[in-house]
């Protein structure tokens, strides 16, 4: 560790006469790192965009609710498998022209997820959308820790922090309007412009450098096989293995042995070749690996608050995608104005304090859901949603900062696809989890509340005379039919009841997730402040 590279850090508090005397940086640097960081942005969108709208899609290519899962669950796939190679690929390919296809692969895959016809089409279309997509989430880190120098490396990954917390939260506001005033296919569609922004930026700014096709033939092929095999039936499993009963599923039992077998053997490989496609060597690192453990569980918290919060408001409160969409602005909104803010912050303050508060604000926005009642609705969810947006500002870019200071050069493609996919795992994990303990506890909860209403108390005898005599008096002539409606009324008032006491006990899952997060940050050491030198 004593080799490490000066760190953003120290970078960010060195005193004015010395910070300014760092490098100029290009305007043309500028527009690269921007451009990428707006494919970042539109592809960490994609997932929550469609999302908010997959009923909407649904319905319109004829998918059924489980067949219909797989047009996110494509996605995600083939997403989080290009990750981690992108920094091989992009060796390969030359930075300009991987970045530059994929970017233009995503606009027409765009497009044409909005002409699909049919399910099978759709779910082709995602699955290759999310390969060029995936893409454009690590370059963009790579960029940002291969092209600014330290003192600048925190506004570049404030930019990036962005696509990483904003855009989750802000997908479904965008998704939900979009859906219900133009249709879903604009959804699509509304990648079209910017995008073409983002390619024109690139374009310009990323220099022309030669391919290195010999590399294919160099290439660490073994783990590149196991990698892909593992995760795609990892994540798999997490995307279906709650609607499948988990383990009571033929299907999820083998695609696990599958996943468990290909990625020890992937471990194995990396740890044992001359040219691993990822260093995991790094994670040996103290602020890297504590690092890698708190954006892991960061991911847990950010896309599983994301889930959860639109599942509650659309099955207690009976919200539509745009009123779901308002609601979750609150989460977005206020990211937009504190997240330029953050690397000033980093000047004057240690960033793992940063860091620290922004995790106590997250989890304590969470805490703040967890005694829900029956009216809990917008006005109610404004204040957690405004301290879980002033948390989630204050924590991602800080936390890429410290966790990659003192990454080499040659380093940045393996640090940058392992700690984007790590939150993207995370993320899948958190889902997965939270939809298990969702189903879980309302079955738990209702057991429970179900023993109190019993026929013989009192209480419950006199509300399903009440409930009877409504029915009758509304036109429901037979008082044996107005009886049962009567139970069956009260059966789905317990219900509702017992998934409102259940989506509390999601949130406090979020929230202890949080506080485990912040003892990883504890473990983070302040970056060296060793004096500037040797190339980045």
């Amino acid at each position: 560790m004593s080799t490490l590279q000066p760190t953003v850090d120290a970078a960010t508090r060195l005193p004015a006469p010395a910070a300014s005397a760092a490098p100029a940086i290009s305007a043309k640097t500028w527009v690269a790192v921007i451009g990428a960081t707006l494919g970042a942005f539109m592809a960490v969108l994609n997932i929550q965009i469609v999302n908010a709208s997959l009923a909407d899609i649904q319905g319109a290519i004829g998918a059924g609710i489980d067949d219909g899962g797989w047009i996110s669950t494509s996605y995600l796939i083939a997403e989080i498998v290009v990750i981690p190679l992108s920094g091989w690929l992009a060796q390969v390919f030359s930075i300009r022209i991987y970045l530059l296809t994929n970017a233009v692969l995503f606009l027409i895959l765009s497009a044409a997820c909005a002409l699909a016809q049919d399910l099978s089409q759709m779910i082709v279309l995602r699955a290759v959308q999310g390969f060029t997509g995936g893409v454009l989430i690590p370059m963009a880190f790579t960029l940002i820790i291969t092209l600014l120098p330290r003192a600048k490396q925190p506004v570049g990954l404030a930019l990036f922090a962005l696509s990483a917390t904003f855009a989750p939260a802000i997908g479904p506001t965008i998704g939900g309007y979009l859906t219900e005033n133009f249709g879903w296919e604009y959804i699509f569609y509304v990648n079209l412009i910017p995008g073409a922004v983002m390619v024109g930026m690139l374009w310009y700014a990323l220099d022309a450098k030669p391919m290195k096709l010999a590399l294919l033939r160099e290439g660490d092929w073994a783990g590149i096989v196991t990698m892909a095999i593992g995760l795609s039936a990892l994540q798999t499993v997490l995307e279906e293995g709650n609607k499948d009963d988990w383990l009571g599923s033929p299907f999820i039992v083998k695609l696990s042995v599958i996943a468990a077998v290909a990625l020890t053997a992937f471990l194995i490989i990396e740890l044992t070749v001359k040219k691993p496609l990822l260093n995991l060597r790094l994670l040996g690192r103290r602020n890297f690996g504590f690092g890698m453990l708190a954006n892991f569980l960061l991911g847990i918290a950010l896309y599983g608050s994301v889930f959860i919060l639109p599942q509650y408001l659309s099955r207690i409160q009976g919200y539509n995608s745009e009123q779901i969409g308002m609601v979750l602005a609150w989460t977005g909104l206020p990211q937009l104005l504190l997240i330029p803010l953050v690397p000033r912050l980093m000047q004057k303050f240690d960033a793992r304090i940063i860091i620290g508060v922004g995790f106590v604000l997250f989890a304590a926005s969470n805490f703040m859901n967890i005694h829900m009642t029956n009216d809990y609705a917008a006005d109610q969810l404004l204040w957690p949603n405004v301290v879980r947006a002033v948390g989630q500002a204050l924590v991602m870019a800080p936390l890429s900062a410290v966790a990659t200071a003192g990454i080499e050069a040659e380093n940045a493609g393996s640090a940058s696809g392992l700690f984007n996919m790590m939150r993207n795992l995370g993320g899948a994990v958190g889902i997965a989890l939270l939809q298990t303990v969702l189903t879980k506890r309302e079955q738990y909860h209702s057991n429970v509340l179900t023993q109190s209403v019993s026929v013989f108390e009192q209480a419950t005898r006199t509300r399903l005379e009440q409930l009877t005599q409504y029915f009758v008096n509304h036109g429901i002539l037979d008082r044996a039919d107005a009886a049962h409606r009567a139970y069956v009324a009260i059966g789905h008032t317990v219900q509702k009841q017992a998934y409102i006491f259940a989506f509390s006990d999601t949130f406090y899952l979020l929230g202890v997730a949080l506080i485990v997060a912040l003892a990883a940050v504890l473990f983070l050491k302040k970056p060296g402040q060793t004096s500037a030198g040797g190339a980045h």
